[in-house]
């Protein structure tokens, strides 16, 4: 595990590992916020928690640099928790177990924790380091970001006295983004009275696996397949064909992650096991078939289970049923102006129905405001048809571009001297912060960048560890070169 302490750059990898020891799931950040203010005592940086739970730290700038812009760096403390179905790792308690294979670092059985802890961890590199180069610096690292972006919406106005935000939380090196998607939680609800089971049934359990998720934006546009959206084909077919009824469906955890795994027990005649048992050899056949490329073995089982007492009433379940089969899923449409650039998306992300109780939690995104509005209306008429109650929350905003940066010219710049090629500046469909951040200090030059990570949001995430060099050395000289005041 300590091996990746001697990548480097050292300073970098050294604090990621230390990082990765402190339990930081999203909802549990009290021993990451201590950890942090206990770093920042040790460097001797001043630091507080602010009481949306974010931890700011700060830096005098190095001597003969104190007319300089105050440059804010920001990433965010918490990680997803996701992990293999084998997994016994708890993410409240236990380390992440690292380990390097070839040019990568990953976790065993879990999220690594790059996202963002990469972006924390270089943060703490600078803040300890004797010999940059700098202006006045402040460190802003944000709390839950990953399930509501909480500590940047909380973020009090007037705490940060920065002019330039250095957003570190960005997974592909070689880009600098100067704009992002917003975004907007859409969760439908239904409480049901639950209908006796016929106890002449059977009982099956349908499981689909072995899906590789991933980020609900940087991969929505891959095509990787969705667990719940698999699982509903075969719910809906059983249910018209095999007289089968749902008892229960439990699909996918976080709203940002593509459901890797769905679900659902459901009764039926025992005459017709035969025929379902046909029906899941034949939709595993037919989903590797469609995702040939795109995702690797994906696992359709069908598999028997004691008879529960009770089922979801008919009508309600085939209400049910259909409004997730109609609900929107993938992207919905590409910037006009940017084709291969996904402008808006939906990720149906969590499905649970069980116990008289029937919860669906949808993640859409948009650059536009207004097509974020469609979507999200197009998604509540779908589960108001059905009966459900929707609610919206957690939105936030689109972080428009700024063509005209000075930022991004002078980093622009630096990147080519430092590399011998240019940048790609470009807007990504995942949901910053900076955006947020920007609405409550308008007056902020951003542009976000970082390492290159692979599949983050799930167990397969992956850190590009050669790539963490250059974002080293493009962030310092970034800092050396901070405009005056």
């Amino acid at each position: 595990m300590n091996e990746i302490k001697n990548l480097k750059p050292e300073c970098i990898w050294r604090n990621f590992y230390a990082l990765t020891q402190v339990p930081r799931p999203s909802g549990h950040r009290e021993k990451v916020q201590k950890f942090l203010l206990d770093f920042a005592k040790e460097v001797g940086v001043k630091a507080f928690q602010d009481a949306a739970g974010n931890i700011v730290m700060r830096k005098p700038a190095t001597p003969g640099m104190e007319n300089r812009k105050t440059a804010i760096l920001q990433a965010h403390m918490d990680m997803v928790p996701q992990k293999e179905k084998d997994s016994t790792h708890n993410f409240e308690t236990d380390p992440i177990q690292t380990y390097i294979d070839g040019d990568w670092v990953k976790a065993k059985g879990t999220t690594l924790g790059a996202d963002d802890g990469l972006g924390v961890a270089a943060i703490m590199a600078v803040m300890e380091a004797k010999d940059l180069k700098h202006g006045p610096i402040e460190a802003l690292i944000t709390a839950d970001e990953e399930t509501g972006m909480y500590g940047a919406n909380d973020l009090p106005e007037g705490e940060l006295e920065g002019e330039i935000l250095l957003n570190l939380d960005t997974e592909e090196e070689g880009e600098l983004i100067i704009g992002s998607a917003g975004g907007v939680d859409i969760t439908a609800t239904m409480d049901y009275q639950e209908a006796d089971s016929d106890k002449e049934d059977i009982a099956v359990r349908v499981i689909i696996k072995g899906l590789k998720g991933g980020h609900s934006g940087l991969e929505i546009g891959v095509g990787r397949g969705n667990a719940n959206k698999m699982l509903v084909r075969i719910v809906r077919e059983a249910i018209a064909d095999d007289e089968a009824r749902l008892a229960s469906w439990h699909g996918g955890n976080m709203r940002n992650a593509i459901p890797r795994e769905a679900e659902a027990v459901l009764t039926l005649p025992k005459e017709n096991k035969a025929d379902l048992i046909d029906l899941v050899n034949d939709y595993r056949e037919t989903f590797n078939d469609e995702y040939k490329g795109i995702e690797n073995e994906i696992e359709v089982i069908v598999e028997d289970v004691e008879l529960p007492s009770k089922v979801v009433p008919q009508e309600i379940q085939d209400n049910l049923v259909d409004a997730i089969y109609a609900a929107h899923n993938g992207v919905w449409r590409y910037i006009p102006s940017i084709p291969n650039i996904v402008e808006t998306s939906s990720n149906l992300a969590i499905v649970d129905i069980d116990g008289g109780k029937a919860a669906v939690k949808i993640l859409a995104r948009s650059s536009s405001e207004t097509k974020k509005d469609e979507l999200a209306t197009s998604i509540e008429s779908c589960f108001n048809m059905a009966g459900m109650k929707v609610e919206f929350s957690g939105a936030y905003g689109g972080w428009d571009p700024n063509t005209d940066s000075e930022l991004i010219k002078r980093m622009r710049k630096i990147y080519n001297e430092l590399f011998g090629n240019e940048p790609k500046v470009q807007v990504v469909h995942a949901g910053l912060e900076c955006s947020i951040i920007l609405s409550k200090y308008p007056g902020l030059d951003i542009c976000s960048f970082g390492p290159t990570l692979q599949s983050p949001h799930t167990p397969s995430e992956r850190a590009h560890w050669p790539s963490t060099a250059k974002f080293w050395a493009l962030l310092t000289k970034t800092l050396e070169e901070i405009p005056e005041k």
